[in-house]
């Protein structure tokens, strides 16, 4: 059964950090690009970030960029998002999925079923 799922979400306090798990079960992660996105409520979803199974590179939205870092773990099958200095506007749920490109994502990917992020005073 393959399938991704995202862990390590929850409220913090402005400037706080969080790093976000997404883990794989059913089949290799390291040969999919892996993304990061997230939607709050009310608003359209948006790509976070990205890392490329090809070359390895990473792409950000700018709005993270500084802040966050993507990486893998190819021993443990699992890509993480570290999330510094976390304002107001990063809360939303947080979602991880195959086929990346950019900020791009497609529909037919494999998705998680998110982590909540919150952040707030």
């Amino acid at each position: 059964q393959v399938q991704l799922v995202e862990s390590g979400g929850g409220s913090v306090q402005p400037g706080g950090s969080l790093r976000l798990s997404c883990a794989a079960s059913g089949f290799t992660l390291d040969v999919y690009a892996i993304g990061w996105f997230r939607q709050a409520p009310g608003k359209e979803r948006e790509g976070v970030s990205c890392t490329y199974s090809s070359d390895g590179s990473t792409h950000y939205a700018d709005s993270v960029k500084g802040r966050f870092s993507i990486s893998r773990d190819n021993t443990k099958n699992t890509v993480y998002l570290q999330m510094n200095s976390l304002k107001p506007e990063d809360t939303a749920v947080y979602y991880c999925a195959t086929d990346c490109n950019g900020s791009r994502w497609y529909e037919d990917s494999l998705w998680g079923q998110g982590t909540q992020v919150t952040v707030s005073s």
